[in-house]
């Protein structure tokens, strides 16, 4: 089982600030396609991946990091300097 946090305008698109999935994806990447696949408001959210940043078991990574071993991805767009 892996944790899925989502935060900011990707949590308000999917209604859900997180879940607990059973996946057997390999990659981040490879998560994001099987999400997409579930139901629409999956494909909006993910839809752009320019536009998100994810982080892997709390920290930054890119969209081909491995999961194997992941207990928590989460998902949300770029910080904004300040």
């Amino acid at each position: 089982m892996i944790d899925v946090l989502y935060f900011a305008w990707v949590r308000e698109r999917i209604g859900l600030p997180k879940e607990k999935l059973e996946t057997s994806a390999a990659t981040v990447a490879a998560l994001v396609e099987e999400l997409k696949a579930r139901e629409e408001r999956y494909e909006a959210a993910f839809a752009d991946l320019s536009a998100l940043r994810v982080a892997v078991d709390q920290e930054l990574t890119d969209f081909d990091a491995p999961l194997a071993g992941a207990r928590e991805v989460a998902f949300f767009p770029p910080m904004t300097g300040g």
